[in-house]
């Protein structure tokens, strides 16, 4: 049922219903996207908007939409090219070719009569056995389709998505009464496999599952403030990273979410649940109330919790509700965890610190695990559901199930009855089992405690998920070293993992990485998959901090070693006799963009973000970047010396010389850091499956290496033409004296340095002039000093 689902229509141009249509666009289905038709304007605006098509006045909503959310951000289409591929139209004129479409999706207001009155149009209009669902986040299904024919309600179901649709991992499904049972199997399998999202089952309850839970840890917290007096600042420090939560922690991802939502969330809670023990949590404090009526609702308005002004951000005082320049929060607890980067570890710290903000956290945290366990079998079936609900719909780095084994069960229960907190029954009953925590077994067989069983149950996983920590209890590490781990991945092919600090570059890494073509090309296997499971970068680029330290002994050696290490590695992956692939996803900076480039072919996770910004740091790509910008811009080129390779050459020398990161896969290829022939894809949990058929695609389609590329540059003539930009810059103080001499340095590099259009240039040529520019600019002092600046702040030095 999944393969035949082609087109869609998306019924409300709101945030919500356009980041629907944005993303499924960018997962390769056509989409209509309809909206009601907008109050009567103007005469002269109507006819202005009218212009291009008679349709376009009535069709305004949804124009505006798209044109909105093509200038957004963070990026709301994958390629800002999508907005152009989604058709509009309005409800009036173009309601009837949902007939055409084989899955709808209602994401109107949520007002359970505008939801009815459209269902029963829809009804009339769509196609038997084709999909409906609704986008409601807490709205009962029997309300919502009751009068509607039986095939409709045995089509229907709520799929609901989280805001920014692009980003947010989550999709709950939730079913109705009638639902056929098969089109909950073809959902899933296409929220999962086409639109990469991570599927929760949920219960047709309020709010359903991750809002449920999250809304009332969030209200919980407002009411603290209220309360104890404390600042937005103050909880923002603390649960953010500090508690394994997203940097947005509390007050900014309630502006993010919009503060009229919450409140419709929350309130939805309070009136639809008079039995929940919590209610009052639901209940909605005085400020956030005065901060609605006032329209202050965060980002779409342009203030909230906080507040923009120039460069200066802004918070809010919520006992006046008046904005003061953003305070630094320095305490004690968040001091002594800065540096345990294991989650668990760091919040059990945290907790036991005893500080006022340490009592906060605590406080917080054992309210919501038991609000959490009182909630099983009511919102979900199981433990596993809630844990994955708040990680994929609220970024928290562990669920609260997760995080109630991360702090230690019988300590953290032990301390609540002390407090006085009502234990759950089931926890209780948990503890006297015998069992330890939630959660048991290993990488290989993790397991969950079933409440309905009282037995240890298998977590459920995709069986065609490779997960590196599984395999390392089945099958081991086929080499190790400190830097690196090299697998068999099944069928023949290999598997190089990095393990480093953010799995930056360092001599461990590369060496791995040689012996793993060694042992490819000799041992005779398939092919080889460089990638891993850090949940935040692929290759941060280069070890800095080890450059630094021998530039500053002045270890010249060892620096162009390291280099031309690198290139070699590169290289070698290129010229390797069986293919290589390679699958980024988060951050590919740098050395990270290099690397990728060196391999027959990428398949990235579509939020992979690429960049050569080693000008950041005083330098230039010399790890084979400027060659790999050079093949991919001026490879197609025909071979003629009449031809002006300079505009693909201004590409290339933009996206190194102004450090262009990609907002994604698919700009990566746009800014020619992918190729057409990369893919993407969209389930970070299957990219290292998808890449190793990839690798087996390529070894039994016949692979041969590729055959090495001569280029013709235009030398020292072409790189004045960048130097005259460059020098046009400086003048105007957009760049400074050492920038505009490393964007020299870049110039000689892509053209060639000393050679002329009537000469071929090779890859060797441009990574010794990489090279030689690079030994070049580590010795400078104002290098050294970028270098230094970024392993201390974290963000460049313009000097």
């Amino acid at each position: 049922m999944a393969k035949r689902i082609r087109r869609v229509a998306v019924l409300g141009a709101g945030v919500m219903g356009t980041g629907i249509a944005a993303h499924l666009r960018g997962a390769g289905l056509e989409v209509l996207l309809l909206d009601i038709v907008p109050p009567a304007s103007p005469p002269n605006a109507e006819r202005k908007s009218a212009r291009d098509s008679g349709h376009a006045g009535r069709n305004r909503l949804a124009i505006n939409a798209l044109q909105q959310a093509a200038r957004s951000k963070p990026a709301v289409f994958h390629d800002p090219a999508d907005a152009a591929l989604i058709e509009v139209g309005n409800f009036e004129d173009h309601l009837d070719r949902i007939a055409e479409c084989d899955w709808v999706i209602e994401a109107v207001a949520e007002q359970l009569e505008i939801k009815r009155e459209l269902f029963a149009r829809i009804d009339a209009l769509r196609r038997p056995g084709s999909w409906i669902s609704s986008n409601t986040s807490g709205l009962r299904i029997a309300q919502l389709i009751a009068g509607r024919s039986a095939d409709f309600a045995r089509h229907f179901l709520v799929t609901h998505f989280f805001n920014p649709v692009r980003y947010m991992s989550l999709l709950e499904l939730v079913a109705g009464p009638d639902t056929d049972p098969a089109l909950l199997e073809a959902m899933a399998a296409l929220g999962r496999d086409v639109l990469g999202k991570g599927i929760v089952w949920g219960k047709d309850t309020p709010n359903f599952v991750a809002n449920r839970i999250g809304t009332y840890g969030l209200m919980y917290l407002l009411h603290e403030a209220e309360r104890e007096g404390f600042t937005v600042e103050e909880i923002d420090a603390l649960f953010g990273e500090p508690m394994g939560r997203p940097k947005s922690a509390v007050f900014r991802t309630a502006d993010l979410v919009g503060l009229d939502t919450l409140v419709h969330v929350a309130t939805n809670c309070f009136e639809a649940l008079p039995d929940d023990e919590c209610r009052a949590t639901f209940a909605i404090p005085t400020f956030l109330r005065q901060l609605v009526e006032r329209r202050w609702l965060g980002q779409k308005t342009g203030q909230g919790f906080y507040r923009k002004e120039g460069a200066a951000l802004l918070a809010l005082d919520l006992q006046t509700l008046g904005y003061h320049p953003t305070q630094k929060v320095r305490v004690d607890s968040i001091g002594a965890v800065r540096k345990i980067e294991a989650v668990g570890p760091r919040v059990a710290k945290l907790l036991a610190h005893g500080d006022r903000l340490s009592q906060l956290a605590w406080r917080t945290t054992a309210h919501t695990l038991i609000y959490a366990a009182n909630r099983l079998g009511e919102i979900a079936e199981d433990v596993v559901n809630i844990d994955r609900a708040l990680r994929w719909g609220f970024n928290w780095e562990l669920g609260p199930f997760e995080l109630w084994d991360a702090i230690g069960v019988g300590a953290s229960v032990e301390r609540m009855r002390r407090e006085g907190l009502v234990v759950p029954e089931r926890v209780e009953r948990l503890l006297a089992s015998g069992a330890s925590g939630f959660y048991g077994g290993d990488a290989a067989r993790p397991t969950y405690y079933d409440f309905a069983t009282a037995a240890p149950q298998p977590c459920p996983r995709d069986p065609r998920q490779i997960s590196l920590p599984a395999l390392r209890v089945t099958h081991g590490e086929l080499e190790r070293n400190a830097g690196a781990s090299l697998y068999d991945l099944g069928d023949g092919v290999l598997g190089l993992e990095f393990h480093t600090k953010m799995n930056a570059l360092d001599g461990d890494v590369i060496g791995l990485l040689h012996r793993a073509i060694d042992r490819a090309e000799d041992e005779g296997w398939a092919g080889l998959v460089v990638g891993n499971e850090h949940p935040r970068a692929f290759c941060a680029g280069a070890n800095l901090f080890a450059i630094l330290v021998a530039a500053t002994q002045q270890q010249w050696p060892t620096i162009e070693q390291l280099v031309r290490e690198l290139q070699r590695a590169t290289l070698r992956m290129r010229q390797c006799g069986v293919p290589v692939v390679a699958a980024p996803a988060g951050l590919a900076l740098g050395g990270g963009t290099e690397l990728l480039m060196g391999a027959d072919a990428v398949h990235a996770h579509a939020e992979t973000y690429l960049g050569l910004v080693e000008i950041g740091v005083g330098l230039l790509p010399a790890g084979g970047g400027c060659w790999g910008l050079l093949e991919r811009w001026c490879g197609g080129l025909p071979d003629d010396p009449g031809i002006d390779p300079l505009p693909q050459l201004r590409q290339a020398f933009s996206a190194i010389a102004m450090a262009k990161v990609s907002t994604g896969a698919e700009e990566a290829r746009r800014l020619g850091y992918l190729r057409p022939h990369d893919s993407v894809g969209f389930n970070r949990e299957l990219l290292l499956y998808e890449a190793k058929q990839r690798v087996l695609g390529l070894a039994r389609a016949g692979y041969r290496r590729p055959r090495p590329l001569k280029l013709r540059l235009p030398g020292a003539n072409g790189a004045a033409n960048f130097r005259w930009f460059v020098d046009d810059l400086r003048q105007g103080q957009r760049v400074t004296a050492h920038e505009a001499m490393i964007a020299g340095k870049i110039a000689h590099v892509l053209c060639g340095g000393d050679t002329s259009m009537r000469c071929h240039v090779d890859q060797q040529r441009i990574l010794e002039l990489e090279r030689e520019a690079f030994m070049s600019l580590v010795a400078e002092p104002k290098t050294q000093q970028r270098i230094q600046h970024m392993l201390e702040h974290g963000k460049p030095l313009r000097n």
